[in-house]
């Protein structure tokens, strides 16, 4: 079985996305990769998403990577294309970065609950996230140079700016694994729960998000963002781009006047 990604709403505002392969550790297949393309797409366009879950199903893996026996040889050229989703990976490069939240805005801020085993292009994926909660039992790694291969979905380029220096050096050159406490202490991930309480969790950190201003939230996602690394005086230029496109929508409005009335804001996105 090549495996499925589920996509529904949960509640009004969040999109719930489910890797669903568990008999494989959730890896992906180039179809599963071409539907988590299109899972993060829709989600980007739907005015009504508001932020995003991203899960695993099962107890022993969020995802462990790219099929090796699928997805690994049709990228090296050991395997000739066989059907549609074979074709769109090699042919369209866009499916690969948005699968992989590489090079892509998906726009709504996005939670990661890493239910088991998160290795490889699963730990990638991981990576373009921003907020992540894990089960307390989860693994995480880079194994790719144990195999003469390469993290090519963002990890190059993204561990390095999210931990210290000689910790992604570590991580990336020995491709050994780690325990879900030292992704904790690396600030790579922000909570450890239980396996049965993780989903829970998330969801309940999207209600939070959801529940404010959606201008708001995406303005200040995206400033902060697109500050990492910059220059303070250009960091400083988003934050006065964000404060003109956010103190001037009807949310902005809508938020202190409803604190005053004494009643829940009623949010419209303007």
């Amino acid at each position: 079985m090549s495996g499925a990604i589920h996509s529904e709403m949960y509640g009004q505002h969040i999109a719930l996305i489910r890797i669903d392969r568990p008999e494989a550790r959730n890896a992906l297949s180039p179809k599963m990769l071409c539907a988590l393309a299109d899972a993060f797409l829709a989600a980007k366009r739907d005015v009504q998403v508001r932020a995003v879950v991203l899960t695993g199903t099962g107890d022993a893996a969020f995802c462990s990577g790219g099929d090796l026996g699928l997805t690994l040889p049709l990228m090296t050229g050991a395997r000739a294309p066989q059907d549609e989703f074979d074709r769109r990976l090699l042919e369209d490069e866009r499916t690969m970065e948005v699968s992989s939240l590489r090079n892509f805005d998906i726009v709504k801020p996005t939670i990661c609950a890493i239910n088991g085993t998160c290795l490889a292009g699963g730990f990638e994926l991981m990576l373009g996230t921003d907020i992540r909660i894990a089960a307390d039992h989860a693994q995480f790694g880079l194994p790719e140079v144990q195999r003469a291969l390469l993290p090519f979905a963002g990890s190059m380029a993204r561990l390095p700016r999210q931990v210290p220096a000689a910790v992604a050096m570590q991580v990336l050159l020995t491709g050994r694994p780690f325990s879900a406490q030292q992704a904790l202490q690396w600030g790579l991930v922000t909570e450890l729960h239980p396996r049965e309480h993780l989903q829970a969790r998330a969801l309940e950190l999207a209600e939070q998000i959801a529940s404010n201003g959606p201008i708001a939230v995406q303005a200040v996602r995206r400033a902060a963002i697109q500050g990492s690394g910059l220059p303070l005086h250009s960091a400083f230029a988003l934050e006065d781009g964000a404060k003109r496109e956010v103190m001037s929508s009807e949310d902005a409005r809508e938020g202190p006047l409803a604190f005053m009335e004494k009643r829940a804001p009623r949010f419209v996105g303007r």
